[in-house]
């Protein structure tokens, strides 16, 4: 009887301390232990000789302070990973309503149109552009300016064939032509962010139907 009332108060003692700063799984455990070892004791106690009452009552708030714990560490863990979720998605919402450039070739059809910008180190002969769906088909093709430096193609959603694109994500293919040699240039998608996605964990931005991460934003016009 009296070794394994030590044991109790000894695994007691160490888990108050260990509780400190362990995590929910861990006081969970040790929480079942204490009841383990306080009903083991309950069972092997000596009848004639009962556990004395204030020893049991020391043990019972012991299991009570533990459980206690156990609760505040997972309302504070659960606090905790809300606030971080928050903190990392707040610079996102800063981007609603403003339009970005992006560092990717596809831009989002919008309220009609679909924007890129390119960049050309020098004037060239002639530019020529074609507009693919999101299946990589072929949808329009135009030509685009030839001077140096940042420019912009705005496509309005008219197909080749006279149709109307629906609203949805296109790529944009460039090919710069001077002197007889042509050369594939870079686009970057324009778009306005309508909005903020959060469900992954990680803020992303909407451009209409379109979805890009906050590091593939080149610049706000």
């Amino acid at each position: 009887m009296t070794t394994v009332s030590s044991t109790s108060s000894s695994s007691s003692a160490s888990t108050t301390g260990t509780t400190a700063s362990s995590s929910s799984t861990s006081s969970l455990g040790d929480f079942t232990t204490m009841l383990t070892l306080l009903l083991k004791e309950l069972q092997t106690q000596d009848p004639t000789s009962p556990m004395d009452t204030s020893t049991f009552t020391t043990q019972l708030v012991q299991m009570s302070s533990l459980e206690a714990q156990q609760a505040s560490n997972t309302l504070l863990e659960g606090i905790s990973s809300s606030l971080s979720s928050f903190t990392g998605s707040y610079p996102a919402y800063s981007y609603l309503g403003q339009t970005v450039s992006t560092d990717s070739d596809e831009a989002p059809l919008q309220d009609g149109s679909a924007i890129w910008s390119y960049t050309l180190p020098s004037d060239a002969d002639s530019v020529s552009y074609t507009v693919s769906d999101s299946s990589g088909n072929v949808v329009y093709s135009g030509t685009g300016s030839t001077s140096a430096g940042t420019n912009y193609i705005t496509w309005k959603g008219t197909e080749t064939d006279g149709g109307t694109a629906t609203s949805g994500t296109y790529t944009l293919s460039l090919t710069a032509t001077t002197d007889n040699a042509a050369s594939s240039v870079s686009a970057y998608g324009v778009g306005k962010v309508t909005g903020v996605d959060t469900s992954t964990g990680t803020a992303k931005l909407t451009l209409g139907s379109y979805e890009i991460a906050m590091d593939d934003v080149t610049s706000i016009l």
